[in-house]
């Protein structure tokens, strides 16, 4: 659970930070795979086998890049015919996996939107279940559409060139930018590229972050 919101925000913002760019799953979306498959399988253990050695991150992460979700059911099962019950319901379940909101995170995004900072979106998510979410949290209307989304670019973070496209298509500069994720890697990629960066685990409150880095500059 994230700190509890507080700041001592005034309504401008800091030195030369201008936008604020938000990664969803892990920071403004709670989305787990377990969510479904741990009553589908009651068995922690046969869940997580089927987890870390079939339906794994680094295959759901190709329909996050842009493979359809058909195409990449279809080459699981065939590599994986005894485990085809599971594997097509995983897509089928989809919904399922997406708990909600992470509620402080989003009230952070809210508090941020009354302020003058420019709200962007940066995530790895397939296309085909993006619109989903689109529909059912009308958060993301805060982003006014200022979101890249990985399925739709063919790209990937930590791919650096994901970035790339959002700078270009925005005019914006990285040095003037705040970062927000809760991959790593994803962080250390877009510090490198010159964004100031927030690593968003479950004990640090984003306006508390922002502000340090806003004094700092």
């Amino acid at each position: 659970m994230n700190k509890p919101i507080t700041s001592n925000f005034d309504e401008q913002p800091f030195n030369n930070i201008k936008n604020i760019i938000f990664d969803f799953g892990g920071v403004l979306m709670d989305w787990n795979q377990r969510y479904f498959f741990r009553d589908y399988f009651n068995d922690d253990e046969k869940m997580e086998f089927f987890l870390k050695n079939i339906a794994t991150d680094e295959w759901n992460a190709e329909q996050d890049r842009g493979r359809t979700l058909e195409e990449g059911t279809e080459i699981l099962v065939e590599k994986h015919p005894e485990w085809e019950v599971e594997i097509r319901a995983f897509y089928d379940n989809w919904a399922t996996m997406l708990r909600g909101d992470i509620p402080e995170n989003v009230q952070s995004l809210r508090l941020l939107s009354e302020m003058d900072y420019e709200l962007f979106g940066l995530t790895n998510w397939s296309a085909e279940t993006f619109p989903y979410a689109l529909a059912n949290y009308d958060f993301f209307e805060i982003f006014g559409g200022k979101i890249v989304v990985s399925g739709e670019e063919k790209l990937i973070k930590p791919d650096p060139e994901i970035w790339k496209v959002l700078l270009e298509r925005y005019q914006i500069t990285a040095e003037e930018s705040v970062f927000i994720d809760d991959n790593a890697k994803n962080i250390e990629i877009a510090k490198n590229l010159g964004f100031k960066v927030i690593h968003c685990i479950p004990e640090i409150n984003l306006l508390e972050e922002i502000e340090k880095i806003s004094w700092a500059g």
